[in-house]
């Protein structure tokens, strides 16, 4: 079974992430959820992204690092939007990763190194028409993560939602958000 560290989205700790986080352990996974955001939960998205803005998303980083310290090395690192940059951080420059999972987002490799580690295979997941992935560069740099290493696989979702794997928010997507939980499952019981 595999050890995670889960990072939240910019709404922040919602129920939504807790009960993925609670599907994961179901299946015999220890899950470590930190709250970056210190007890904030945001109904709007704007106003959760205006928070991680006004504190800094290096912050929002540094936080999901502090959060890996006391923590074993061989982790698998899972991030839901915001939380992909702490996430993929912490996947390409933290020994001993055994995988990151990037979900609704995609940072560029060189944000945090110049090649995909090695042996760390990823998994990045998002709606074809959402216009945070799409319009922003974030299934650009999937794209690139995926033509960089064999390690890596990039699975598009028909729709525009944004986080359709949270099941406490609007946008969620029942039908999207049980294919993408399947094949978490399998990346998870293929990490070594």
């Amino acid at each position: 079974m595999a050890e995670i560290l889960l990072f939240h989205h910019a709404h922040g700790l919602t129920p939504g992430v807790r009960a993925f986080a609670g599907t994961l352990e179901a299946a015999g996974h220890t899950v470590h959820v930190p709250d970056l955001y210190e007890g904030r939960v945001f109904e709007d998205l704007q106003d959760g992204a205006g928070y991680a803005q006004e504190v800094g998303f290096d912050t929002i980083t540094a936080r999901g690092r502090a959060a890996a310290e006391n923590l074993p090395a061989g982790l698998v690192h899972l991030g839901f939007s915001l939380g992909v940059l702490p996430a993929q951080a912490l996947a390409q420059t933290r020994a001993g990763a055994k995988g990151a999972l990037l979900l609704h987002s995609c940072v560029p490799v060189s944000e945090f190194g110049g090649a995909w580690p090695q042996g760390v295979p990823v998994q990045i997941h998002g709606m074809d028409a959402d216009e945070f992935f799409v319009e922003e560069g974030d299934l650009d740099a999937a794209r690139a993560l995926v033509a960089s290493t064999s390690d890596a696989e990039l699975f598009l979702y028909p729709g525009d939602r944004h986080l359709f794997a949270d099941s406490s928010l609007p946008s969620y997507d029942e039908k999207a958000a049980a294919l993408l939980t399947e094949r978490v499952h399998g990346f998870l019981a293929g990490v070594r």
